[in-house]
């Protein structure tokens, strides 16, 4: 696991060691530059295989290319085989040197032979082409941008900031999707000019010609029929313990997250099963009920003998929380973020890898969101009376809710502000005139309309899939890479396998519901392998309490960042965002979109951007 940083142009060669320098939690082990032709190539490294061999940036043996990487494929030993059968030779024991042979053999159809989760970057001297590319879900980041004639491709958007030929100027759509989504969602970011590759895309580019995204990998639809569901999850029982067993491979201490839910809990047993010894795991104390599941993580615990550590979530005061968000390269307000970033803290005191239970929620049917459809909400007269009437201004915005039905109103409900004039979910009420105009609100759900689109309508299979290039890829998998990666520790996701994904996303919807809600098969698997603490109970969210903390101990942090908002980001509506914080200061209100407005502004102190 590393950071990568790549650049092609005289006017970022001034810059370069500081901004591989930004990269350097993530690859604490070493730092190394490679100037090839026209481009120059860093890696900071954090060492898990082959940690004598497995140095980078790597080139192959007649210099024509070189390679940055961060990631793990976990079939990198059964692809080096296949490529030894074809004569390639190798070095190394690494999987980068696999991924760099691989690449020279099968060219970019390597992706497609790849399981993992992998980042990279590959210049060919030869011709002077760029070839990025980044694992089928967006599990590791990956972001570029085009300026002049040069090129800029980073692990994060840190690097760009240390280049100062780079120009650093607000994107209002990026804004947008911020505010409507608490994240960013690729290829957007909050910096016009940097983009992010979207998961399972690729890139090619080179000095004269325009970079060329294509996906290399789709989601796919179900197109085969639910088996019983008892022979489901014996094959899913199967199919999680390879997974995990794959994912085990390290020259370095490994341990697993352990929240006391259903996913984690199941990889702590499929560990144990493979023979994980000893099984090191982490997890954190909430004082409130209703956030607190470590009880049962201390069951799981106390089954697998596991050498179990507990963080307090009242050490996440102010002051953690200020230090966690500092380490965010762009900003992301999934209140999760912060005890993620204070768990990788403790773990990596610990050990360097880590196993999560990340993505069981988004391809198991986890999630109550998942139970909704638009057939759910049928539209009728009234709805449509009150519609045309909102049109002519005949009707106050208040009333936008009541007058949606089917899909839009599915919509209406996943955003936090978006294309709703007049409603508490108006975008234009907390933005300048023109910052508002140039973020085209209207806009802000075209990427869930078009994948919902692309897999049919607005069943739960389709939203199932449109989450997993958006929430998934741009919110949980990001909040994981940036608050392990802080810390230098390396986060594997096994429920996101291959295999997994290939046999659940084959499937109809239906497989993951019945009378108990969601999650059906890893609720099954629960009841079979785990304590009756970890399945026999309400679903918690892994989060902080947002109403106690803005009244109590963030309430002094949330007034600076709202005091400073004027100079910070004068294209804010200032009396909107005040009033949002007088409610929020008391524990009442919507304290999500506060604090998605002081992520915000705690972000732009250390990232100031010009004016779109």
């Amino acid at each position: 696991m590393c950071g990568i940083l790549l650049t092609v142009g005289e006017a970022f060669r001034r810059d370069f060691d500081a901004a591989l320098g930004a990269l350097g939690t993530r690859g604490p082990d070493a730092r190394e530059t490679l100037a090839h032709g026209a481009a120059l190539l860093g890696h900071a490294r954090l060492a898990v295989i082959d940690i004598d061999g497995g140095r980078q940036p790597m080139t192959t043996t007649d210099g024509r290319l070189a390679m940055v990487y961060n990631g793990e494929i976990y079939n990198f030993a059964e692809l080096r085989r296949e490529l030894e059968a074809a004569g390639r030779a190798f070095a190394t024991r690494s999987d980068s040197e696999v991924l760099l042979a691989g690449y020279l053999h099968w060219g970019q159809a390597v992706l497609e032979k790849l399981d993992g989760m992998f980042a990279f970057a590959i210049h060919d001297r030869a011709d002077g082409s760029i070839f990025l590319a980044r694992d089928r879900l967006g599990i590791k980041p990956l972001f570029w941008g085009v300026h002049g004639q040069g090129f800029v491709a980073a692990s994060t958007l840190e690097p760009f900031f240390a280049l100062a030929a780079f120009p650093k100027r607000l994107d209002a759509e990026g804004l947008r999707d911020y505010l409507a989504f608490q994240t960013p969602l690729a290829p957007r970011t909050l910096v016009r000019g940097i983009h992010a590759l979207p998961p399972g895309a690729c890139l090619t580019w080179r000095v004269g010609a325009d970079a060329t995204v294509r996906q290399w990998w789709t989601i796919p639809d179900a197109g085969e029929a639910a088996p019983r569901h008892e022979a489901l999850v014996a094959e899913t029982d199967a199919l999680l313990a390879q997974a995990i067993e794959d994912q085990l491979v390290a020259d370095v201490p490994l341990g697993a997250f352990l929240s006391g839910g259903i996913d984690s809990s199941l990889v702590v047993h499929y560990m144990a099963q493979a023979g994980a010894r000893p099984i090191r795991t982490f997890s954190v104390r909430f004082a409130e009920a209703g956030f607190d599941e470590s009880p049962a993580a201390r069951a799981v615990a106390e089954k697998y003998g596991t050498e179990h550590h507990v963080l307090d979530a009242p050490q996440l005061g102010a002051d953690a929380l200020a230090a966690a968000l500092a380490d965010l390269d762009q900003p992301l307000a999934d209140p999760a973020y912060v005890p993620t970033w204070a768990l990788s803290k403790l773990t990596r005191k610990h050990v360097t890898v880590a196993l999560s239970g990340d993505g069981g929620d988004e391809l198991f049917g986890g999630y109550p969101r998942f139970l909704d459809s638009a057939d759910r909400y049928p539209d009728s007269a009234a709805r449509r009376a009150l519609r045309m009437m909102l049109r002519h201004g005949l009707a106050p915005g208040s009333l936008t809710r009541r007058a949606l039905a089917g899909a839009e109103l599915l919509l209406y409900r996943r955003v936090e502000l978006g294309d709703y004039p007049g409603s508490r979910k108006d975008l234009r009420a907390y933005l300048a005139p023109d910052v508002a105009r140039a973020a085209h609100p209207e806009s802000t759900l075209q990427l869930w309309r078009d994948l919902a689109a692309r897999h049919g309508s607005y069943d739960r299979g389709a939203l199932l899939r449109a989450d997993l290039w958006t929430y998934l890829s741009e919110n949980c998998l990001a909040k994981t890479d940036r608050a392990s990666m802080a810390h230098g520790l390396e986060v594997r996701v096994p429920l996101l396998a291959n295999a997994l994904q290939e046999r659940m996303l084959r499937l109809p919807a239906s497989v993951h519901f019945d009378a108990g809600g969601g999650k059906a098969i890893l609720r099954a698997l629960a009841r079979k392998h785990l304590p009756e603490a970890v399945w026999n109970r309400e679903k918690h969210g892994f989060s902080v309490p947002l109403r106690t903390n803005f009244a109590g101990p963030w309430h002094d942090w949330g007034d600076a960042q709202v005091a400073a908002a004027a100079t910070r980001a004068p294209w804010l509506a200032a009396g909107a965002l005040a009033a949002l914080w007088r409610e929020a200061r008391l524990g009442r209100g919507n304290v999500r979109l506060m604090y998605t407005f002081a992520v915000l502004l705690s972000w732009l102190e250390t990232h100031p951007l010009e004016p779109t």
